[in-house]
């Protein structure tokens, strides 16, 4: 599993200003034995709110104001789950409707969905997104700017053309991603208020497997997920000599990044010039670790990494 995939890693460039999301991931699988033959998750601002699987067929709340939400709003739950059944249906038809095109019967399948929406909180901007992949690659995207859907697959291209001719669908993507997400978003950040943009500052530390190995600077324990985790010398950003992780989930709802720098050209009496800068959105101050061997954690198993994809933390919180 390749590009698709890759979309459930958390990654952030700098910090930007409070941009709300609401993702729903589908997985559906064949020819995997440990896997759930369909998995479906829910998440506003990059944290989960919402769980199925094929093995309970129930939707499950993952968040306190969530279930609060549900207190209000009954009929919701019951559309959530009808959803995620539908979706379930769909994608098995789809797997062995491929199957049957390419000719084979057996084999590993994977198809994948991937859909929501944004919305800025101070410009009001709202965007949509909804793509599908197939065993691990990118498939077919809708363009909400010209209304049609994009094959990135030549296998692909039958589906656009019919997609792209059933205009009554399309008119519902286009309503369901300009109006109705955005209005669930908003309700439910309202919801979430306190726990989704509360702030979290992390502990920094500074880690290394042997002497010749690089300096690893790791925070974690951070929230939300917008941040930035750099090396500097003498006050400037370093772009070289350094390796900068994917921010990663930690079980507590959390985060963690972590950013290498190679000292193998650093000169002893230089390592005063080096510090490492975490800096979260929406709060002003940074947190600033210099580059000290007396800081300097060895571990010799290196076991403080996540070695995990966010994917396979999903699947086994299920």
């Amino acid at each position: 599993m390749k590009t698709l995939i890759l979309m459930l890693l958390l990654g952030t460039g700098r910090v930007t200003a409070a941009i709300h999301s609401i993702k729903y991931f589908y997985t559906a699988s064949s020819g995997i034995p440990s896997f759930h033959e369909f998995v479906g998750f829910g998440e506003v601002d990059d944290v989960q709110m919402i769980y199925f699987d094929s093995s309970t067929s129930t939707a499950v709340p993952r968040q306190d104001w969530v279930k609060e939400f549900l207190a209000d709003n009954p009929e919701f739950w019951q559309l959530q789950t009808e959803r995620f059944m539908y979706y379930k249906h769909l994608f098995k038809y789809e797997i062995e409707t491929a199957k049957q095109r390419f000719n084979q019967t057996g084999g590993v399948y994977i198809f994948q969905k991937l859909y929501g929406c944004e919305w800025d909180d101070e410009t009001s901007e709202i965007n949509g997104f909804d793509q599908y992949g197939f065993d691990g690659e990118d498939w077919i995207s809708l363009d909400l700017k010209t209304g049609t859907w994009v094959a990135t697959k030549p296998q692909a291209v039958f589906i656009k053309h019919k997609w792209n001719n059933d205009q009554f669908r399309m008119s519902d993507f286009k309503y369901y991603h300009s109006q109705y997400c955005p209005e669930r978003l908003k309700n439910y950040v309202n919801y979430g208020r306190s726990s989704l943009m509360r702030k979290e500052l992390p502990s920094v530390s500074l880690l290394q497997k042997t002497p010749s190995s690089p300096v690893t600077c790791l925070a974690t324990g951070f929230y939300p997920h917008r941040a930035d985790l750099f090396w500097r010398k003498n006050g400037e950003e370093l772009h070289e000599d350094v390796d900068k992780e994917e921010i990663l989930p930690n079980h507590d709802g959390t985060f963690q990044m972590s950013v290498d720098l190679n000292i193998s050209s650093i000169a002893p009496e230089d390592w005063d010039k080096y510090d490492c800068v975490f800096q979260l959105s929406g709060v002003k101050d940074v947190l600033v670790t210099k580059l000290d061997k007396r800081k300097i954690l060895s571990n010799k198993v290196f076991s403080f990494r996540v070695i995990h994809t966010y994917h396979q933390h999903l699947l086994h919180s299920g």
